[in-house]
């Protein structure tokens, strides 16, 4: 893997040290490419246009769409083209509800560590048609105890939890948690926006029924993700939205949905996004996902190691690395982490402040009200921007008290 060779598809790291990679990442010359070539060679709309425009159109999509559901080792008609992992989860929810899978009185699982678009559309349901929600805690590091699990998915319908968490970087043993719930007769929901731009995944494997993800954490564009669904699900579950494309038959007073996919990807996508996400996976497949878990081990072991050095600094998550993803939150004594990311970005260092969608985390676990400052790596990253990054770091702790 020549990462000095990679940095070249990424115009954006000659000007910038860019450690915001749980915001978003950066997209490589090869995906705007694949967007451009839509736009200035094809543009059309796509499925049951005739003329040569749409056909192309339709076949390069329907490819891009193969090539998502093919990176999660799903069937084709498993995946579902949304907006985000946001969009997938409060689509999932809405469904489930009110397709009856999910009745007033049903207990959720889910955890203290959520971002708060695994959170809030399971919050919704329980303010306004009772479900339950039961909250599972971990310890401070951000690591779970599976016999946790095992008393909270007792009478459960759903556990719903996060792959990899966005603040801390603790890394959750997917798999086990959807043997435990599945054990306990709970569906399961994976929110793998943080996991799967940097583990290979394979939903079989894990053993999921749903899982979501958002291209732009994935070298992709933004405005584009997926939600799987097993396919047995598929023609259980009401899809939220209705309209063209979704549809086989429509008359004055009843209607008839079309096959799996399109049932779930009403009306017109985001062509060129989608194409551009396709993309972004073949981008991913080509350089290895084992690689890149490999190179990003790497420059985790060395963070940690400059992280651990610097005076004053307060470091959270998971000791062992053999348990957190290449995610770093912190905090300077006596320092906002506002301001702390505001001196970084004076030094050309982009990092992300504040609490990240994790209030919950950051007010019950954490004890720390204003949130963090962090920094979280990708493939691209090197070892001398992360040396930079603690020197930088050192003269911070001189301010803090």
């Amino acid at each position: 893997m020549d990462v000095e060779k990679i940095r070249e598809d990424f115009p954006i790291l000659k000007k910038i040290i860019y450690f915001d990679n749980a915001a978003t990442s950066l997209t490589p010359k090869q995906v705007l490419a694949a967007m451009d070539e839509y736009y200035m060679e094809y543009r059309a709309n796509i499925h049951r246009g005739l003329h040569y425009l749409s056909e192309v159109a339709t076949k390069k999509y329907e490819g891009a769409h193969a090539e998502i559901a093919k990176f999660f080792g799903a069937q084709n008609e498993e995946i579902f083209i949304t907006r985000n992992t946001t969009e997938s989860i409060n689509q999932l929810a809405f469904s489930l509800f009110n397709s009856g899978f999910l009745k007033s009185g049903d207990k959720i699982v889910t955890t203290l560590i959520e971002h708060h678009s695994n959170f809030l559309p399971w919050l919704r349901l329980a303010k306004k048609h009772g479900i339950k929600i039961e909250i599972v805690r971990p310890a401070q590091d951000g690591v779970f105890d599976f016999g946790s699990f095992e008393r909270a998915c007792k009478g459960a319908k759903l556990l719903t939890f996060v792959h990899v968490s966005n603040v801390l970087g603790s890394i959750a043993n997917a798999r086990e948690l959807c043997k435990i719930a599945h054990e306990n007769g709970a569906l399961t929901h994976v929110d793998a926006a943080q996991s799967a731009p940097h583990l290979q995944i394979n939903v079989k494997e894990i053993g999921c029924d749903f899982l979501s993800c958002s291209s732009h954490k994935m070298c992709g564009p933004t405005g584009v993700g997926a939600l799987y669904m097993k396919k047995e699900f598929g023609d259980k579950i009401e899809p939220a939205l209705l309209g063209g494309g979704a549809i086989n038959k429509v008359t004055t007073n009843d209607y008839t949905l079309t096959r799996l996919p399109d049932r779930w990807e009403a009306g017109t996508p985001d062509i060129g996004g989608v194409i551009g996400f396709g993309q972004a996976v073949k981008y991913l497949s080509a350089i290895g996902m084992k690689n890149i878990e490999k190179c990003e081990r790497k420059l985790s072991e060395k963070m940690f190691g400059v992280l651990s050095n610097i005076p004053k600094l307060e470091l959270y998550g998971p000791r062992d690395l053999e348990k957190r993803s290449c995610v770093f939150a912190f905090n300077f004594s006596g320092l906002h982490p506002h301001d702390v990311a505001g001196i970084l970005s004076n030094s050309n260092i982009a990092v992300r402040s504040g609490h990240h969608c994790a209030m919950p985390l950051h007010t019950d676990l954490l004890r720390k009200p204003e949130g963090t400052c962090r920094a979280s790596l990708y493939f691209y990253n090197t070892a001398e921007e992360i040396e930079r990054f603690g020197e930088v770091l050192k003269d911070i702790s001189k301010l803090a008290s």
